[in-house]
């Protein structure tokens, strides 16, 4: 378990690092907030998707379908159970913070923060399965989150299909399910735009790490039960029933990772677009990726001792 602890520590320290560079970029005032909306859409839209049709530009590998189908229905339950325990545990009479608080209980970080140690942990295939993941991600938070933070009763086709992670998936398939491959300049920009997937998005969240000057938010009862149920509960609830359905650890222990994750960052942005409590948003995104770096490592470490993953 040391060996783990020690790699899954690293690879959150690096993360750390480089959210610091964020955050002192942005106490120099080198970054703004309207640079880092583009910078975030450039992520969202650009950056994301590759790093899903890289891990999916492959040899055709009949066992993996299977491990993918099995990813994607695990996250789509993971949310179902976060979704109806989340609405059993949570209330809060102001409705601004009622929604915030229940989108960041229920999603995670998933993109930002856990494909960057699914890479480096578990190579491609752990991309690969948390590829699944994501697009689950997307689909749940386009739709339920998105009328949740906005109010909307209807959500439209053009919404659940056309997102960065749903594209992604599907251009990924088309490579992987058929002999079509991208031609080799063309793979290598996608190549050069999926790197930018670990830098970027942790300098982003650095920019929100600076803007958090009043902490009175850490007296809220609701705040730490938000932080409990993303940061602890909702992950080793995860852990153990993927265990005792016995889950390949190939599987399982990306999907923790997943699910480990702090704060998705669309609490902030999906909050800034509805006009929920903004700070309430950032502060919970902000404080769950700082105790990620403990409890992150910890709990994937726990994955892979207890499935028997070797890296």
């Amino acid at each position: 378990m040391l060996v783990s602890l020690l790699a899954v520590s690293k690879q959150v320290l690096i993360l750390f690092i480089l959210m610091g560079i964020g955050f002192i970029c942005t106490k120099k005032k080198i970054f703004s907030e309207e640079c880092m909306k583009g910078i975030s859409e450039f992520v969202l839209h650009f950056v994301t998707p590759c790093v899903i049709i890289k891990s999916f530009h492959r040899e055709y590998d009949p066992s993996l379908i299977g491990h993918l189908g099995i990813s994607a229905l695990t996250a789509l339950l993971i949310y179902i159970g976060s979704i109806l325990l989340t609405y059993l545990i949570l209330h809060e009479a102001n409705p601004d913070k009622d929604k915030v608080m229940r989108y960041g209980a229920i999603f995670s970080n998933c993109g930002y923060m856990a494909l960057p140690l699914q890479q480096a942990l578990c190579g491609d295939d752990g991309v690969f399965f948390g590829a699944a993941y994501i697009a689950v991600y997307n689909l749940v938070s386009w739709t339920y989150g998105y009328m949740m933070m906005s109010g909307e009763r209807k959500i439209t086709f053009k919404k659940l299909i056309l997102n960065p992670g749903v594209i992604g998936i599907s251009i990924g398939m088309i490579f992987f399910l058929t002999p079509l491959k991208l031609p080799e300049p063309i793979f290598q920009c996608v190549t050069h735009l999926a790197n930018l997937n670990t830098p970027m998005p942790m300098i982003i969240i650095g920019f929100y790490l600076a803007g958090i000057t009043d902490f009175s938010f850490l007296k809220s009862i609701k705040f730490v039960i938000v932080i409990f149920l993303r940061m602890i509960f909702y992950p080793m609830i995860t852990l153990g029933i993927l265990l005792l359905c016995k889950m390949p650890a190939e599987v399982l222990v990306p999907m923790v990772m997943a699910t480990s994750a702090p704060c998705a960052a669309n609490t902030t942005v999906f909050s800034l677009k509805f006009n929920r409590d903004t700070k309430l948003a950032t502060a919970l995104v902000s404080i769950t990726t700082l105790l990620s770096i403990i409890t992150m490592p910890l709990i994937v470490s726990l994955s892979m001792l207890w499935s028997g993953f070797s890296f």
